[in-house]
């Protein structure tokens, strides 16, 4: 590998990428940064070198543009999964304004959005079939991939994959998004990369710009506050500013949560406010109308809220297809109107105290959860809120006297991100900041909002050459680990302190753990601010409000033992300590190091499983593993292992039969126990699965025992390695397979569990169940006969709850069932399969694999035919069919909800049903079990 030669920063934006560079001298310090400017097509056959690469991409449909036109000075080499003909850059943005359906935006966004599969292909958004999509990760790297050839074109004798690359991402990006904005970089051929926060970009940059100055300037400044408002999320962050042995120190001290709102969303709102105007409130746009349409609204948007806006501005929305031209409408927007949405609707005038509001639902447009509250100025009153104890500590050790009643606001303002471009907005922000610190808040300058991340990316190369002076604060937190013990109280011990420099390993030589290999280990974490808890090592008791629980950490420690000695039950066990840092990404690494030997190292991985993001905890602030058991869960553990466990010699028949009833006597209600609870019952009956075939009703109760336990199927640590063990058995189904009640609990076991199938192991079932479900098993009589003997109706159940099916597959059982409708049998069965499979809500499936609104269109008319009052089933299936979920790509259109709900009122159905279809509504415990055929574990509820 070549030596690098440049130090090169890329802000991969959510609405531009740009690139910046400085080479490496002898002088490093005295190096300047220059922006590199990325080749890209402007206009058909044109190319021109801008220092912004719109992050948009176009996908052609065949014959559309002429490959000569597309052409560019490199041999273009997609990434990975992605298509031969996309077009990304300037180019890209100006189609998308001009045709709907075919552009990819705010990847970035999707990058961080863990309610769907973000390696599965889903974009563009709002596209039809016949469009080819990517994934988030691909669309990604895609960027980058560009960015590279580019740079790779002018710098031959210097690729960029051999040069030192910082790319930002927000700091408010969890682990997951972080690791696969990682592997986005590796698919596009830049493996060994740097990560950097956002906000502390903004901060590098800030000073290199101001290095001369910037004692001075800051003289009077102890905290500072860096807000970012990019394209799709708003990042904020933390700065305490100090001196050390007489020099400047710079500290970050805290950062916020992830908060998906930004430019997007002022786009978007321009967009109703156009769309409304543009057809007279009559209709709405189609998703991929509205996503055209926003490419205008930017437009305008940019203009109106500049330092000199004209009066009005027009947007033009073009028609489609022959009528591209002759079938554009065109309204203007006033200066006004965009300047009173913007204030009053994300910069209102706030008062300190206003809090965001708290709604079950957040915003949804383009299947992205935009923040429920999209008032900017609330949100970063409540994270000061937040970190108001850092806030005055940083403040009073600067003789800044703060009274208990006042709100501890930060000296100085840094704000970035392309919104700010505005002075409007900035003045804003900044005579808010000031409305509640009773004094003037200091504005840092940032003469380049759009530039400054990719700015600071090189500046913390240079800081990390000893170049420049580096933010410092490391941690922001701490972070401990949970010890479970049997007493009430729960302790921590301190695993990384806070404010420990990146790459600072801590090792804990005096404490052992002896752990299992092969099997998976849980690590519960909690962190906390608080100055309080800083001694690594030490224990702490975990019982105030300063700690806040975290997912866990999963690991399976591989085992040197072959599979043989591990099938007979010879545990192989390690006795390791723990190695923990925090990464130069600002996330933490833990490893378990043998004992005897610290050359074996396991690392532990943060648990990327969507079922985090899809289900949540009940309990606020505590993790799963912290509810406290019942006290008699050894006795359950061990009435399961005498009735499943051991020989058939000591085997009591009579307990078999009362066994349900004797756990629920030992813990309580059975519907009251605990998803903790419920995964120690699953574990102790997966231990014992190859006894439960010792007779009939053996089978039968653990089929039955196993699926309630393991219910839904995901969102408790360690479930993915539960459920390879319970797929194995699928292969073997039932011993006793002459009854049929057995085949009804097998089926209703799969159907429990199927959130944690993943979609092969889903097609495998379906494949096995499919023959019986197709109408033409009526005219098999051996399927016919079977098919009655291995209960029909709970496949059929089952079918409808394989949410990870692909769409073709999903189309074709709703076909088949709308054929069974002919007969009478089974109806029930058959009405709530329909409305499972074409809901508008998946409950742990990707949005993306659902039948289209113009499928569910196709559909009503024949439910609009029966009498709902007779057969409320199917008016259920038609609440299911269009329930609204504020995503216009997935929500049937308004005449069709209209039909529905007025059909519902003469129908005398519940007012429920009827606000599911009217507005965006979370389920409440029985609406959840009614839809989805179970109620959630105690303790979990659905995120929607």
């Amino acid at each position: 590998m070549s030596s690098p030669r440049y130090l090169v920063g890329i802000d991969l934006g959510t609405t531009h990428t740009v690139v910046a560079f400085t080479p490496i001298t002898d002088d490093l310090e005295s190096s300047p940064i220059e922006i590199f400017e990325i080749d890209q097509l402007i206009a058909p056959g044109e190319v021109a070198r801008k220092p912004l690469l719109p992050s948009f991409r176009y996908h052609p449909t065949e014959g559309e543009i002429n490959p000569s036109e597309l052409v560019l000075p490199w041999d273009v080499e997609p990434v990975p999964g992605d298509i031969d003909n996309a077009i990304i850059g300037e180019f890209a943005r100006e189609l998308g304004a001009k045709v709907e359906g075919r552009q990819v935006v705010s990847a970035k966004s999707w990058l961080s959005h863990t309610g769907v599969d973000r390696s599965e292909p889903i974009l563009p958004w709002s596209s039809n079939s016949k469009v080819v999509k990517v994934s988030p990760v691909v669309a990604s790297a895609s960027y980058l991939n560009h960015v590279r050839q580019a740079w790779d074109y002018h710098h031959p004798n210097a690729k960029l994959k051999h040069q030192e690359v910082v790319i930002t991402v927000p700091a408010s990006f969890d682990e997951s998004a972080r690791a696969l904005t990682l592997e986005a970089a590796a698919m596009a051929g830049l493996p060994n990369i740097l990560l950097l926060e956002e906000p502390q970009a903004v901060c590098y940059d800030w000073y290199a710009q101001n290095k001369a100055e910037a004692e001075q300037l800051l003289k009077n400044i102890p905290l500072l506050m860096v807000c970012d408002v990019g394209g799709g999320t708003t990042d904020l962050s933390l700065i305490k500013v100090g001196t050390e042995d007489d020099k400047l120190t710079l500290d970050r001290i805290g950062v916020g949560d992830h908060l998906m709102l930004g430019g997007d969303n002022l786009d978007l709102a321009l967009a109703h406010k156009a769309e409304q105007r543009l057809h007279g409130g009559a209709k709405k746009l189609s998703a991929a109308g509205l996503s055209k349409l926003i490419q205008q609204t930017r437009k305008v948007k940019e203009q109106l809220l500049s330092g000199n806006a004209p009066e009005t501005a027009k947007v033009t929305l073009l028609g489609s297809g022959s009528k591209l031209i002759g079938g554009s409408k065109s309204i203007e927007l006033t200066r006004e109107e965009v300047h009173c949405i913007a204030l009053d609707g994300f910069f209102p005038k706030t008062e300190y105290k206003d809090q965001p509001s708290q709604r079950q639902a957040a915003v949804v447009e383009f299947g992205l959860p935009y923040a429920a509250d999209p008032a900017i100025s609330k949100h970063l009153a409540q994270f000061i809120d937040l970190h108001d104890k850092v806030c005055r500590e940083a403040l009073t050790a600067n003789d800044i006297s703060i009274g208990d009643d006042q709100p501890a606001i930060p000296a100085a303002v840094l704000l970035n991100g392309g919104v700010f471009n505005s002075p409007i907005l900035s003045n804003r922000v900044l005579d808010t900041f000031s409305h509640w610190r009773g004094d003037t808040v200091t504005e840092l300058k940032n003469p380049h909002p759009d530039l400054s991340v990719a700015h600071g990316a090189v500046a913390y190369a240079k800081a990390r050459h000893g170049a420049q002076l580096k933010i410092g604060g490391g941690s922001a937190r701490s972070f401990f680990l949970v010890l479970e013990g049997k007493k009430k109280a729960k302790q921590g011990i301190c695993i990384l302190p806070k404010g420990i420099d990146e790459g600072t390993e801590i090792r804990f030589k005096d404490r052992k753990f002896a752990l299992t290999l092969g099997e998976p280990v849980r690590f519960n974490l909690v962190s906390s601010t608080d100055d309080e808890y800083t001694q690594a090592g030490k224990l702490f008791d975990i019982d105030n409000e300063s700690f806040v629980s975290l997912p866990p950490f999963i690991a399976t420690l591989d085992s040197e033992r072959n599979r043989a000695e591990l099938a007979a039950n010879q545990k192989d066990r390690e006795e390791v300590t723990l190695a923990c840092q925090l990464t130069e990404v600002g996330t933490l690494q833990i490893e378990c190091v043998s004992v005897n030997d610290e050359s074996k190292r396991w690392k532990v991985e943060f648990a990327i499983r969507k079922d985090l993001a899809k289900l949540q905890r009940g309990h606020e602030g505590s993790t799963l593993a912290e509810s406290a058991l019942p006290a008699r869960i050894d006795d359950a553990i061990s009435a399961i292992k005498q009735v499943y466990g051991g020989s058939t010699k000591n085997v009591d028949n009579k307990a078999i039969k009362t066994l349900r009833n004797d756990l629920e006597k030992m813990l309580g209600k059975r519907d009251n126990w605990e998803t903790p609870s419920l995964r120690e019952l699953a574990n102790a009956l997966l231990d014992s699965k190859k006894r439960r075939r010792r007779s009939d009703i053996h089978e039968r109760n653990w089929l039955k025992l196993t699926g309630f336990t393991m219910r839904p199927g995901f969102g408790y640590p360690s479930d993915e390695w539960r459920m390879d063990q319970l797929w194995a058995l699928y292969q073997h189904s039932v011993q006793f397979d002459s009854n049929t009640q057995t085949w009804s609990d097998w089926w209703n076991l799969w159907r429990r569990v199927a959130g944690g199938l993943s979609q092969e192991q889903q097609l495998v079932i379906f494949k096995d169940i499919a023959k019986y479900i197709n109408p033409s098993a009526l005219r098999n009589g051996k399927l016919s006969k079977e098919m009655n003997e291995r209960s029909y109706e709970d496949m059929v159940r089952l079918a409808a709850s394989l949410e990870n099916l692909p769409f073709d597959k999903k189309l074709q059982l709703i076909e088949w069932l709308f054929g069974r409708l002919q007969k009478t049998q089974h109806a029930q069965a058959h009405w709530w399969a329909i409305g499972r499979i074409a809901t508008r809500s998946p409950f742990y499936g990707s949005a993306h694999n659902l039948l289209t609104p113009q499928h569910i269109a196709y559909c009503l008319p024949e439910l609009m035919e029966f009498d709902w009052r007779k057969e409320p089933y199917i008016a259920f299936a038609a609440v299911m069919m269009c329930r609204m979920t504020g995503d216009r790509a997935l929500d049937v259109d308004e005449q069709n909800r209209a039909e529905v709900i007025a059909k519902l009122k003469k129908s005398k159905a519940p007012e429920s049903w009827i606000n599911m279809i009217s507005e965006v509504k979370v389920l409440t415990e029985a609406e959840t079990k009614r839809v989805f055929g179970d109620a959630l574990p105690s303790g979990l509820r659905l995120l929607d």
